[in-house]
């Protein structure tokens, strides 16, 4: 039986059925008290649902021609990670635009069809190469996220950690699978490191779509002093792309495989934190 799945024997892709209760949260700008940084979080938020679809979509799509058993596995639970997500995710937009007044159906409308339209000019192999390199972006925001020399880990409402937390480390657990899957299909490292090109564009558009309207509506669009410290954030020493820049462009190298990266220690430093909470 020829080795399909390359997730380190030791991770196990965990079905966590968790609910947060994160309505009080969303009423107020919850991540360090600013409207920018609160905003592109929650404009995050709002491309999950339909693209956790897309990814569980694509990923389907090709699970009947993988012949080995433990990735067949692994397939199943990141169907089960990714439709536990898009269910929070849901509720989170629900309860997010219902609090401060954005237009969710014009949000999560523009992801839809933007999903859609890619979808009809995308082969099969090109929709999970699309997968892939979006989970590269979530996997690697989710190390960064969950590293302990993160100075923004104290900024965030605790209900809120805890559920981009265990987002995050669910990302980290699943993070090969879609590129295996893709690898096992007998994808090019050009399809590859071009989807995430484009990928990485739409992303973008898509977020900051999402961050203009909520600080719209918020009546702090033109506040270029809001604009220039949420560019910082992003972008300057220490922004959360920054920070990720160089495990970004690790992707486009020859031969590269997520799990490259060993963010196993972090993993188990995450359950370790869950089972202390639990035992408490």
């Amino acid at each position: 039986m020829t080795q399909q799945s390359h997730t380190p024997a030791e991770v196990a892709i965990v079905l966590r059925n968790r609910e947060h209760d994160i309505s009080q949260s969303l009423s107020h700008d919850w991540f360090d008290d600013h409207a920018f940084k609160t905003a592109w979080f929650n404009a995050m938020s709002i491309t999950f649902p339909a693209g956790e679809k897309f990814f569980i979509d694509s990923v389907r799509h090709f699970a009947d021609r993988i012949e080995d058993p433990k990735l067949i596995q692994e397939i199943r639970h990141f169907c089960g990670q990714e439709g536990f997500h898009r269910r929070e995710h849901e509720r989170y937009n629900e309860a997010l635009c219902n609090a401060r007044g954005y237009d969710l159906n014009y949000l999560e409308g523009r992801i839809i069809k933007n999903i859609s339209r890619a979808k009809s000019f995308l082969s099969p192999l090109q929709q999970l190469a699309t997968t892939a390199a979006l989970e590269h972006i979530t996997a690697i925001m989710a190390e960064s996220s969950l590293r302990e020399d993160n100075p923004m880990r104290d900024s965030v409402d605790p209900a809120m950690k805890q559920l981009w937390d265990w987002h995050a480390a669910e990302e980290m657990e699943h993070k090969a699978v879609a590129f295996d899957v893709y690898r096992a299909m007998g994808g090019s490292e050009k399809m590859r490191t071009s989807a995430l090109r484009r990928s990485t564009f739409f992303l973008m558009i898509d977020t900051l779509g999402g961050v203009v309207h909520m600080l719209r509506r918020d009546g702090k669009l033109w506040n270029l002093r809001l604009w220039a410290q949420g560019w910082k954030f992003l972008f300057f020493k220490g922004g959360i792309l920054r920070r990720v820049w160089p495990a970004y462009k690790e992707y486009y190298r020859d031969g590269f495989h997520p799990w490259q990266r060993d963010t196993k220690p972090l993993l188990q430093q995450w359950q370790a934190q869950q089972d202390e909470q639990l035992a408490t």
